[in-house]
C-alpha cells in the first residue's frame, strides 16, 4: 500500500486527491483519503493577454499552501504537480513554477496535451465497466482546453489536445447575460474548428461510446438529473441519451447568470463558464452522434478523471 498525493491545477479549478494505491493481487486499487476541489481561475484573462494575473496567481498559491498541510497532515509518500492549459499557454509561467516549488517542495509539471489526454483516459478508464467491448471516446472538457481521448480497454489508440474550454470561450465570446445568438454562433464556430482540428489525429467515427469527465461535463449531468444536490455517487456512470444531454447544456446556456447561481448542485466557480461548458459538450455529442451513423445515442459521465490518472501514475 502506497499514499500518494496528485494535484492537478487546471485553468479553472486546482484540485487534490490523497489516495492509498493497493497493487497486490494483479490488480490495482484506488482507495480515496482526501478529494478537494478549489475554483481559482488561474487563467483568467490569459487567453487575451498571455499571462497569468496576479490576482490568479495568489489564488492559485492560496490554495496550494492549503493542500501542502492537508499532504503533511496525511503522511502522502509521493506527490506529483501537474498543470494543464493556461500554464502551458503563459508567458510568465516560470512565476507559477518557483511558487509552487516553494509551497509543496516538488517541481509542477506542466504537461502536454498528448500527456493531459493519457492520463483523462487511465483516470476515466480505471473505474468504469464501459470500456468492455468498445472503442471508448474520453472527452475531458476543461477551462481552456479540452482533450479528446480514443482507446480501448488495451489503452489510448489515439489523442489530440484542442484549445477550447469553459473560461477560454466565456471570455472570448459569451459575455452577455445570457448570450446573445450572434456570440453562441461565434463560439460554435470555435467548437467545430478544434472538433476537426482533433478529427485529423483521432478516429473520431470509430467510437461506438462516449465518456465524459471535469467538472463541466458532471455538473450538466447534475442538471440533467434534476438532482436535489451534487451528488458524485449519481453522477458517476449516469449514462443518459444525447437528446438529454442536449437538452440541459442548452438550458444552462439560455439561463440568466442567476438562474444557474440558484441551482443546487452548482458550484460557485462554474457559475460564469457552465454555459460554454454546456454548448462545447452539446456542440460534441452533435459531431459524435453524426460521425458515427447514430451508433453513438448516449453519453456517460464519470467523476475519476485526470486526477485519479495522476495518482495512479505515482503509485
Amino acid at each position: 500500500m502506497t499514499r500518494v498525493a496528485a494535484i492537478d491545477c487546471g485553468t479553472n479549478s486546482i484540485r487534490l486527491l490523497i489516495a492509498d494505491i493497493d497493487r497486490s493481487g494483479g490488480s490495482t486499487r484506488l482507495t480515496d483519503v482526501v478529494r478537494e476541489m478549489r475554483v481559482v481561475r488561474l487563467g483568467e484573462g490569459v487567453d487575451a493577454t498571455g499571462e497569468l494575473a496576479p490576482a490568479a496567481l495568489e489564488r492559485t498559491f492560496a490554495a496550494a499552501a492549503d493542500y501542502a498541510r492537508l499532504i503533511r497532515e496525511h503522511g502522502a509518500a509521493k506527490v506529483r504537480f501537474v498543470a494543464t492549459s493556461a500554464s502551458r499557454d503563459a508567458r510568465n509561467r516560470q512565476v507559477f513554477v518557483d511558487g509552487i516549488r516553494d509551497l509543496l517542495g516538488v517541481e509542477p509539471e506542466v504537461i502536454t496535451g498528448d500527456e493531459e489526454a493519457a492520463l483523462s483516459f487511465a483516470g476515466a478508464s480505471s473505474v468504469l465497466p464501459i470500456l468492455d467491448g468498445h472503442e471508448v471516446l474520453v472527452v475531458d472538457l476543461g477551462g481552456g482546453s479540452t482533450e479528446f481521448v480514443l482507446g480501448t480497454a488495451a489503452g489510448v489508440t489515439a489523442a489530440r489536445s484542442v484549445d477550447i474550454g469553459c473560461v477560454r470561450l466565456t471570455e472570448r465570446h459569451l459575455r452577455d447575460d445570457p448570450p446573445t445568438p450572434e456570440q453562441v454562433a461565434a463560439a460554435e464556430a470555435d467548437v467545430d474548428r478544434a472538433i476537426a482540428l482533433a478529427g485529423r489525429d483521432v478516429p473520431l467515427e470509430r467510437a461506438t461510446a462516449v465518456v465524459g469527465v471535469a467538472g463541466s461535463i458532471t455538473t450538466i449531468t447534475a442538471h440533467a438529473l434534476r438532482l436535489t444536490e451534487y451528488a458524485p455517487d449519481a453522477i458517476h456512470g449516469a449514462e443518459l441519451p444525447l437528446e438529454t444531454v442536449r437538452d440541459a447544456s442548452t438550458d444552462l446556456l439560455a439561463m440568466p447568470r442567476a438562474g444557474r447561481a440558484a441551482l443546487p448542485y452548482m458550484h460557485p466557480g462554474r457559475v460564469d463558464v457552465i454555459g460554454a461548458g454546456g454548448l462545447v459538450w452539446r456542440r460534441i455529442l452533435g459531431h459524435m452522434n453524426r460521425l458515427s451513423g447514430g451508433r453513438v445515442a448516449t453519453a456517460t459521465a464519470s467523476e475519476h478523471d485526470i486526477l485519479d490518472g495522476i495518482a495512479l501514475s505515482i503509485g
